[in-house]
């Protein structure tokens, strides 16, 4: 699939008109890259949660889940490098006095040199259609190969000089690669500064006597200082995880592209602690677990793809990216980090408190190593979007935008329809609603003609439409209707809860 703006233009807008998404304080001419959740946009959300936690916390006996403050400490910050090393290489145009982060400029940059090669691999296709060998074309062809290698060289330049924190290189290769601003099109660059991502805010009952404290930039720091009291209370044995949801907040500067990059957003983390030198091979359960899960989900497998770090954070010793192909192209949606002892040891060191775990099973007392997995719920969620997003073009001519959302994620599992407004089809269609909605996120709606009400529902996702008429007074029998095949049968009143509860089980995430 090659990169789409033109798509995520539409998702953004359908997400809108549809209530999943609008922009934070819009009647105030909105706050850039901070978003609110609207009625159907927090279904999804909620259900995309949930389907996690359930993996996570639910399926897993030795995983327990928490809920820490946003609030913390602030020299837990200092512990865990946030203060020090939390930090963007920012670089300024002289002529637009836009703001850039000079790693994304050079990632664009490589996007388009990967849309080239898209671009060979389409062409490819049509000219020898059936007979075409991808992985082979991919592997031989000089076009290709030598665009793989320009990417491969500046990859690699540009993750170690992050890494030396090499900031004049960095901007040499902007240089030398000619990379222009997108807006005004000059190449006329400042120095590459860092800029910390944290946001500061007093704690007091005065400005003069205030302390200043941070907004959490992430939730797994409010994991590892409560592991001791979970270790304890929970009379955990190593290996065992501890998982959370919740809101963290960075100060980006260049937010952008919806919500997948946001100043305010929600994390899905767990943290598992294993004894040291089991951590790698816990890494690639982790690693392959996480990616079972999103194909879990019914999603296209070849969307999904993993990458694996060549610059490290100072915490890990190996990490890789589940990325899925958003309709800007293949972007990081998970991380797996493997981050040896070093969060638990730092934490020691700035308390002077022992943070270690003893094992009887080898009679030893040590600190443990940690596996990571977090997921940004608002990307998984944007994840969803796009590919449940879809224009068709029906038999007849017509065309539908539909969501072809997973049942158990959609918004509403049932709309409850009834043909007229009138000879009593509302009362029948309210005491279906009132017997399904103890089970199911239901919506009823009786205005405009029952194809305009499908297509609505189509667009936000719900799976399954049911719609009385006049012989479900008589027959208590209703047609419902399936919304990715469109097809409607007859089915009992009674059985209504069963079928669609067998339905949304039997396409069921984990």
């Amino acid at each position: 699939m090659t990169n789409n703006e033109d798509k995520l233009k539409k998702i953004i807008s359908h997400a809108k008109e549809y209530g999943f998404v609008f922009q934070s304080s819009e009647i105030y001419d909105g706050l850039s890259a901070v978003y609110d959740y609207a009625q159907n946009g927090v279904e999804l959300k909620k259900n995309i949660r949930e389907a996690w936690w359930k993996a996570m916390v639910q399926m897993n006996e030795n995983i327990v889940g928490i809920d820490s403050a946003i609030f913390m400490h602030p020299t837990i910050w200092k512990a865990s490098g946030h203060v020090d090393a939390f930090n963007d290489p920012l670089i300024d145009n002289k002529d637009s006095k836009k703001r850039y982060r000079a790693d994304v400029l050079v990632e664009d940059y490589l996007a388009k040199i990967e849309a080239k090669i898209f671009k060979e691999v389409d062409k490819a296709k049509k000219r020898f259609g059936d007979a075409f060998n991808e992985e082979e074309f991919l592997n031989t062809n000089a076009r290709v190969l030598a665009n793989k290698e320009k990417m491969e060289a500046i990859s690699k330049r540009l993750y170690q000089s992050l890494e030396k924190n090499d900031l004049e290189d960095v901007k040499l290769l902007i240089e030398e690669l000619e990379i222009a601003c997108p807006i005004s099109g000059s190449k006329n660059w400042t120095e590459v500064k860092q800029f910390n991502l944290m946001f500061a805010t007093q704690m007091g009952s005065t400005a003069e006597g205030a302390n200043e404290i941070y907004l959490r930039p992430e939730t797994a720091q409010g994991i590892f200082v409560n592991y001791l009291n979970v270790q304890k209370t929970g009379r955990m044995k190593i290996p065992f995880g501890i998982a959370q949801t919740g809101k963290a907040f960075r100060n980006e500067i260049v937010a952008r592209q919806f919500i997948f990059r946001m100043r305010e957003f929600e994390q899905m983390e767990m943290q598992f602690f294993v004894r040291p030198g089991q951590e790698m091979q816990w890494y690639e359960h982790w690693k392959a677990e996480r990616m079972k899960w999103h194909l879990s989900l019914g999603m296209n497998k070849e969307d999904y793809r993993f990458h694996d770090h060549e610059k490290l954070a100072h915490y890990a010793n190996a990490a890789a990216d589940i990325e899925f192909n958003f309709p800007m192209g293949f972007k990081e949606l998970e991380g797996i980090h493997s981050r040896t002892d070093f969060d638990l040891k730092a934490h020691e060191k700035f308390t002077g408190k022992k943070l270690r775990y003893f094992d009887p099973e080898i009679n030893e007392s040590y600190v443990p190593y940690v596996v990571e997995t977090s997921i940004g719920l608002d990307r998984m969620f944007l994840a969803v979007l796009s590919s449940a997003y879809n224009e068709e073009v029906l038999e007849d001519g017509s065309e539908r935008v539909v969501l072809n959302l997973p049942p158990a994620l959609a918004p509403y599992k049932a709309a409850i329809l009834p043909l007229i407004k009138k000879d009593g089809l509302p009362e029948k269609a309210r005491e279906i609603m009132t017997e399904l909605q103890e089970d199911f996120m239901c919506h009823y709606e009786e205005k405009d003609a029952i194809g305009k009400r499908y297509r609505r529902h189509d667009a936000i996702g719900t799976p399954y439409c049911i719609t009385v008429d006049h012989e479900s007074l008589t027959d208590h029998m209703v047609t419902i209707r399936d919304r990715d095949t469109m097809q409607q049968e007859r089915v009992a009143i009674a059985d209504l809860r069963t079928l669609i509860f067998n339905k949304i089980k039997n396409k069921a995430l984990v």
